[in-house]
């Protein structure tokens, strides 16, 4: 159908019956007295829409409006905000590297500080135990030297009093016998 045909249709005066058996004058617009009441009463509803829903509703519409611009402000403070916590993190992350190299470098001095008072503790502790050690050896030297003197003189006797013994007669034995109390009893 093209757009003559269906003004043509629509304006035409003729009854009209649909497909339920109900007959109008026209297929799209109501009858008369359908068409007279339906506008009062949607002119009614629109004026006590304007009269009591507009008010609330641009009530509504201006809170909302005043929530999103307090939310906005609120958005555009946390940004800058953000942006002066943002530009603090910057400088202190500059700080950060200064700070982490005077660390560092302390730290590299109290390494090489404590190298250095280890080195001379272990010297010395090294020094201690070599003295130690020399002591322990001289001492141990000492007593060595004490024993082998003692075993010496031990096996001296020994062998002297074989020798003596073996050399000695029986009246050469009584002799010294003698010689030797007289000795104890002169000294008494």
């Amino acid at each position: 159908m093209n757009w003559l045909s269906i003004v043509h249709f629509v304006t035409e005066d003729t009854p009209h019956q649909d497909s339920q058996g109900i007959t109008t004058h026209s297929p799209i617009w109501p009858e008369q007295s359908e068409l007279i009441y339906g506008t009062i009463a949607s002119l009614i509803v629109f004026f006590m829409l304007y009269k009591f829903a507009w008010p609330a509703m641009k009530k509504g519409l201006d809170a909302r409006t005043e929530r999103i611009q307090k939310d906005l402000d609120n958005a555009a403070n946390d940004k800058a905000t953000a942006e002066s916590e943002a530009a603090a993190v910057r400088q202190a992350k500059g700080d950060i590297g200064a700070e982490r190299e005077r660390i560092l470098a302390d730290a590299r001095a109290q390494a090489e500080a404590m190298l250095a008072d280890g080195a001379v503790r272990i010297e010395e502790e090294a020094a201690e135990l070599i003295a130690r050690v020399e002591a322990e050896i001289a001492s141990a030297k000492n007593r060595l030297v004490d024993e082998l003197r003692a075993e010496i003189a031990r096996l001296s006797i020994k062998a002297a009093d074989r020798a003596v013994a073996e050399s000695l007669d029986d009246a050469t034995l009584q002799q010294l016998i003698e010689a030797y109390i007289q000795k104890v009893g002169a000294s008494a």
